[in-house]
């Protein structure tokens, strides 16, 4: 059996469509698949699991059992900042499954197999991005099965992409990873993500319904970035005050500080936070991408924060995967 080695990129989270259950149906999300930064695993077939990292051993052992093979041995390679907003978790399950796939000469079928993986419950941006990159919206869930508990495992699917673009070659999107607490995950995240979908005004979700039919698909099927921009600028803080109680305001500190300071740089547009951030992100050309990155540079310095700061291009394809002959 081959060596399978699989890279995939971070992904931005701009939004969910909705969060009340008033309405018909519940997320819906709204993201962009990133050139970088990126993470890469190595996988071998084995007797049993084997891998040095607790996470992806986690993983592995649920790889294993969902394409019932005997084991598999898996190298993390490069590895995305966890919990800070890029998608790290959901791009790193999935890796691991089509690394552990491949490994074994099966298809990875990681969207039929991302629930088992413990992904796609709510979002479905990451299982798209990893799929094919792009600027991806999905469909979200039905309300009445979906409510503030997701329904069992076995009785839910990723939610579908209703749409899905790819973003200009010219266009950079900055991302500011400031040295701060960790987003919220597992537990912690369902906990918050309960009592926001309890409270969430469906007024909400009727304006951001506007923004994205009448600005927001519009400006990306005609490539107008600055549109796009104010667009998604509009969706994550129309998200950010359902967020508000549960964060501490529109943008978690110490997002709120970088979104506030790079709102006022004249060559970008789209300053948000991606899901429970700390990640910041905005949208630029190449052209004016060396003066964002500056400014961001400046933002940080001038908050009192370490961070890294990373342009990248909007994937245009999904996750890669190489497969080289088994060694002898």
């Amino acid at each position: 059996m081959p060596k399978a080695t699989v890279t995939a990129g971070a992904r931005l989270h701009i939004g969910f469509q909705n969060l009340s259950l008033a309405r018909r149906r519940l997320y819906g999300g709204i993201g962009v698949g990133l050139t970088e930064p990126r993470l890469s695993v190595t996988a071998e077939p084995a007797a049993e699991v084997d891998a040095a990292d607790p996470l992806v051993r986690e993983y592995a052992t649920r790889a294993v059992d969902v394409l019932d093979v005997p084991g598999v041995a898996v190298r993390l390679e490069r590895r995305l900042p966890r919990h800070v907003g890029l998608g790290s978790g959901t791009q790193l399950a999935l890796a691991i499954l089509a690394a552990t796939a491949r490994a074994h000469g099966r298809e990875p079928r990681v969207r039929e197999y991302a629930p088992d993986m413990g992904r796609g419950g709510r979002s479905g941006v990451g299982v798209a991005t990893f799929e094919r990159g792009g600027f991806v919206v999905d469909a979200g869930h039905p309300t009445t099965r979906f409510t503030t508990e997701p329904p069992a495992a076995g009785e839910w699917t990723v939610p579908p992409v209703v749409a899905r673009h790819e973003l200009p070659d010219s266009w950079r999107f900055l991302v500011v990873v400031p040295d701060a607490d960790p987003g919220r995950s597992g537990e912690n995240e369902d906990e918050s993500m309960r009592e926001v979908v309890e409270r969430a005004d469906p007024a909400i979700a009727d304006e951001i319904a506007g923004i994205v039919t009448r600005n927001l698909l519009p400006a990306v099927a005609e490539d107008r970035l600055e549109a796009f921009g104010d667009a998604i600028a509009a969706i994550g803080r129309k998200n950010g005050a359902w967020y508000a109680d549960a964060q501490g305001g529109v943008f978690r500190p110490p997002a709120g500080a970088l979104v506030e300071s790079l709102a006022d740089c004249p060559v970008l547009s789209g300053v948000g936070q991606s899901s429970w951030g700390p990640v910041v992100y905005g949208v630029t050309d190449r052209d004016h991408a060396d003066e964002a990155a500056a400014a961001a540079e400046i933002a940080l310095e001038e908050r009192g924060l370490d961070g890294t700061v990373v342009l990248a291009g909007a994937a245009t394809s999904g996750a890669t995967v190489r497969t080289a002959p088994e060694r002898e």
